[in-house]
């Protein structure tokens, strides 16, 4: 792992002392859709730093938050089964060959658990003795003071703070300053675990890219990725739309229609529109699928149609996949081939119909076999892998590939110039400041 990268005040895992310690980490285990465990590649990813605290004698208490289970609108917490930390648990145990409890504490239906009580200090005491191997949380969004505010917030992470002697935390895709990524540091020695470590290490690479540099950025809403999209494109030498965000950009741009675009993110695009007429970084997938129905790919329903013969005035269907012919244009393939980095946060169809534009994408970058290849996001590496498994298993060991955990992580990074930026990345720094202060 290279360190060099890593803020000089950042306290790593490697520098405490865990031995018989109790040890409260924080991972992103968010991987359970509907019950069920999807990709289990965050939890592998993580392996690592438990087994070293294990290892090295210290006691772990997992945690994770899984979904969403707060409504916005109401404040309602609703604690789902299908959102419980179950899954993981079981997978792990199955992995590991060890035994994880997984307390139970009160909930109220509206409110979610109000917070830890003293029936966990009996399976504390069995993780001291070595009785488990751990103990996994409940999912920290079901407890009321994961995303409340003040001291609904300091509360649950005093209460976090009671069951162990240290924190750590590594969980790269949870960027979100909460009770368990954020305010914990504030009363507990805190470190960055392993997969932490190497995550900003790798992120060094895109935001001090080697050039040419080029990212592939999609999304399925304009306006949540604005910011990042305008970061991302001060910082490239050529830039590649997919999805929903290339819709809106060609609405923009050439004055036509397209299913599914809002009338505001047309008009946010402009300023890129016109921002890209003086720089020309955004290299254009000339074929695009139209199709009349989001309802499934239906024989005779769709069809491929040229960004060359758009006109303004135009209305067409749903744009629903980029046509593989799109990367084999001389532009397009040229931009992928000549990249020294490219970054790449994208599904550029909408799944599970329409999947041609992004097996292309990816068989097409692995043709650039000199380049630094970076995947980021849980949707973008599932597709990846669902799409082009042979691929996927050829290059996951390749020193030119990385698979970032947190795509929305390495975007708000981007937006922000630094991981540091990050209120969790900050707040280890501040607890390393703390703990030299008092020493």
């Amino acid at each position: 792992m290279e360190t060099n990268t890593l803020h000089p005040g950042l306290p790593l895992i490697q520098d405490a002392d865990l031995n018989g310690k109790v040890v409260l980490v924080r991972f992103d285990h968010n991987v359970v859709k509907k019950g069920e465990i999807r990709d289990p590649f965050r939890i592998d990813r993580t392996v690592g730093t438990l087994f070293n605290i294990v290892e090295r004698g210290g006691r772990p208490i997992l945690m994770t938050h899984v979904g969403r289970p707060k409504d916005k609108k109401t404040g309602k917490v609703l604690c789902r089964s299908d959102e419980s930390v179950e899954p993981i648990v079981q997978y792990l145990e199955q992995k590991l060959h060890a035994r994880f409890h997984i307390p139970k504490f009160l909930a109220d239906p509206d409110k979610g658990i109000v917070g830890i009580d003293t029936s966990i200090n009996l399976a504390i005491r069995e993780l001291r003795r070595k009785k488990i191997c751990g103990i996994y949380l409940p999912n920290t969004r079901w407890f009321q003071g994961e995303e409340g505010a003040g001291e609904l917030s300091k509360n649950f992470a005093l209460q976090l703070a009671g069951l162990a002697d240290l924190y750590v935390n590594d969980a790269f895709g949870s960027w979100q300053p909460h009770a368990s990524t954020y305010e914990i540091t504030h009363f507990l020695p805190s470190y960055a675990g392993f997969l932490m470590q190497q995550e900003i290490s790798n992120l060094g690479r895109v935001l001090d890219p080697k050039g040419p540099f080029l990212a592939v950025v999609a999304g399925a809403k304009y306006d949540t990725k604005i910011r990042p999209l305008y970061a991302i494109y001060e910082k490239v030498d050529r830039l590649i739309l997919g999805g929903v965000i290339y819709n809106t950009f060609l609405c923009a741009k050439y004055g036509v229609r397209i299913k599914g675009v809002l009338e505001d993110d047309i008009t946010l695009a402009r300023e890129l529109v016109e921002k890209d007429k003086v720089r020309r970084k955004i290299i254009e997938l000339p074929d695009i699928v139209e199709s009349d129905t989001p309802e499934g790919r239906i024989e005779g329903k769709y069809r491929t149609v040229s960004v060359r013969d758009f006109k303004p005035g135009n209305s067409y269907g749903y744009v629903l996949d980029i046509d593989p012919r799109s990367f084999e244009d001389s532009v397009v393939a040229e931009t992928i081939r000549t990249a020294k980095t490219i970054f790449v946060n994208a599904v550029m169809g909408y799944t599970p119909h329409f999947t041609a534009g992004s097996q292309a994408l990816d068989h097409t970058i692995d043709s650039n076999s000199g380049a630094m290849k970076m995947y980021g996001g849980g949707d973008t590496l599932q597709e990846f892998k669902s799409l082009c498994p042979g691929l996927y298993l050829s290059v996951i060991d390749n020193s030119n590939y990385y698979f970032f955990t947190g795509g929305g992580t390495v975007l708000t990074a981007i937006e922000q110039g630094s991981p540091y930026g990050l209120k969790p990345l900050l707040a280890l720094v501040e607890s390393k400041q703390k703990m030299q202060a008092t020493t």
